[in-house]
């Protein structure tokens, strides 16, 4: 299947999963240890992702020699991008409002308080309004499209993209439900309409596949300068992607005490998924090596 094939299905999906996702904060409530669980498996796959498929991909791309300082380069220059969006827009909040938290039997202490009753209220910060959390995620899932697109393009011979791209696909995927209900929550909570929410989530949902179209076709116009210019964009991406996961996990982890089993178990699961998809893109590629010097002999 052709990388452009593979990128029209994979946008389909991910349009159709953040459309659901924003629309579930009409009908459900998502409980707080549901929730926790997760965003404990996506930030363990979004690091596997970023480790074990889009920084080595990066490497070899450049080559190892004369791009392994450009590609930590750009794994940096995307960890500290998305923080400094973090920081701004205070788009990434580790939970959801206070309905997630009034189903949850835990003791919370403060961070409990700061929600107050069962009525919807705002997020975890105080203060943060949903336009910034809109512009924020927009800015954050147009980066998922980048990534997206660069690891499609990224296999050398084209033979198996579809086991690189796909688990960025699936990282991507899993994340983007939890960040259109993020926006539709705040949306809900601060009284806005249920339309304005519907259309905000649904421009939402383009995000993603726009910016993996358009860095498709942009690097498919550049020719041997294109194969720089991916390898960036993979190590940019994964710099974001470790940003993201990290963000997820830590204020979880600074609070937490219950469920550490639950959620550690599902997050190594979420690593060990990326493990085991890189490792067979490894196996493949390795058996068409063989295959391909078999026949030229």
């Amino acid at each position: 299947m052709s990388p452009m094939l593979l990128l029209l299905g994979y946008g389909a999906a991910l349009i159709v999963f953040s459309v659901a996702g924003g629309a579930l904060t009409q009908r459900v409530a998502m409980t707080h240890t549901r929730t926790q669980l997760a965003m404990s498996l996506v930030s363990g796959l979004m690091l596997g992702i970023a480790f074990f498929h889009l920084l080595p991909h990066a490497v070899l791309t450049l080559g190892v020699e004369e791009g392994l300082t450009a590609v930590m380069s750009w794994l940096m220059l995307g960890l500290i991008v998305m923080l400094l969006l973090l920081r701004l827009l205070h788009f990434h909040q580790p939970d959801y409002p206070a309905e997630a938290l009034a189903s949850c039997d835990h003791d919370h202490g403060d961070h409990s308080a700061v929600h107050g009753s069962s009525d919807v209220a705002p997020m975890i910060v105080p203060g943060v309004n949903w336009r910034g959390v809109l512009i924020g995620l927009t800015f954050h899932t147009f980066i998922d499209g980048v990534a997206l697109g660069a690891a499609l393009l990224s296999a050398p011979h084209g033979h198996h993209q579809q086991f690189i791209g796909f688990g960025v696909f699936l990282a991507i995927l899993l994340h983007k439900p939890l960040d259109a209900m993020s926006i539709t929550a705040l949306m809900k909570a601060s009284g806005t309409s249920a339309s304005a929410q519907m259309r905000a989530n649904l421009l939402f949902a383009f995000v993603c596949p726009l910016g993996a179209l358009l860095f498709y076709f942009y690097a498919t116009q550049l020719g041997m300068n294109g194969e720089a210019v991916i390898a960036s964009a993979l190590a940019f991406s994964a710099g974001a992607f470790v940003c993201i996961a990290l963000s997820d996990l830590l204020p979880e982890v600074q609070f937490h005490s219950h469920d550490r089993v639950k959620l550690t178990a599902v997050f190594l699961l979420g690593i060990l998924l990326a493990y085991l998809m890189a490792n067979s893109s490894m196996e493949h590629t390795h058996a068409i090596a063989a295959v391909e010097m078999h026949s030229g002999r």
